[in-house]
């Protein structure tokens, strides 16, 4: 990847152990709900910009108030693309950042729970949060905000884990009615 092309996309395939045989199951970008008032704080700059016309001999004030607008806005849209949840064969990821790459990564083995929290936004605008717990008190990822879809992502960590052997499967066998009259319940 070019040095031009790593400030504008995150480079998730650098991060895997392709020798080991690891390969990406779901990659997750964030909602779009995470940066809604960040594009709206890009959409303010337009009436700065327009402000312009009537401020005269004090043009500049709305015009650096729009470009200040302008360019957190970009800036905070930006960083929330380059940050990236992966789900592997082998393990979790996180990697974000633009010119400062900073990557959390736990093993598949260590997972012990995952919670998901979905506040009464993202009912509606299907997204949740993850909040991953292992046995290490200190972890580098632990909270995963404003995941897309987080009943099926959650179904996909499950399921890996599950494939991957890490949990063990118990087997039910078919119950009947007469069943439960035996044990008194």
């Amino acid at each position: 990847m070019s040095l031009l092309g790593r400030f504008l996309e995150p480079d998730v395939e650098a991060h895997l152990l392709a020798v080991e045989g690891e390969v990406v199951i779901d990659e997750v970008r964030k909602h779009w709900a995470a940066t809604i008032w960040w594009y709206c704080l890009i959409a303010l700059c337009i009436p700065l910009f327009l402000a312009m016309i009537w401020a005269k001999g004090l043009f500049w004030v709305p015009m650096l108030l729009g470009l200040a607008a302008l360019f957190i806005g970009v800036w905070k849209v930006h960083l929330a693309y380059m940050d990236r949840f992966v789900i592997t064969n082998m393990r979790v990821f996180r990697v974000h950042g633009v010119f400062t790459t900073h990557l959390a990564t736990m093993p598949m083995t260590r997972i012990l729970d995952i919670s998901m929290t979905r506040p009464f936004l993202g009912m509606v605008f299907g997204y949740g949060h993850f909040v991953f717990e292992s046995a290490a008190q200190d972890q580098g990822l632990r909270d995963i905000r404003f995941v897309g879809d987080p009943e099926r992502r959650d179904l996909t960590i499950q399921r890996v884990i599950q494939l991957s052997g890490l949990r063990q499967t118990m087997k039910v066998e078919r119950w009947s009615n007469d069943d439960d009259d035996e044990d008194g319940t």
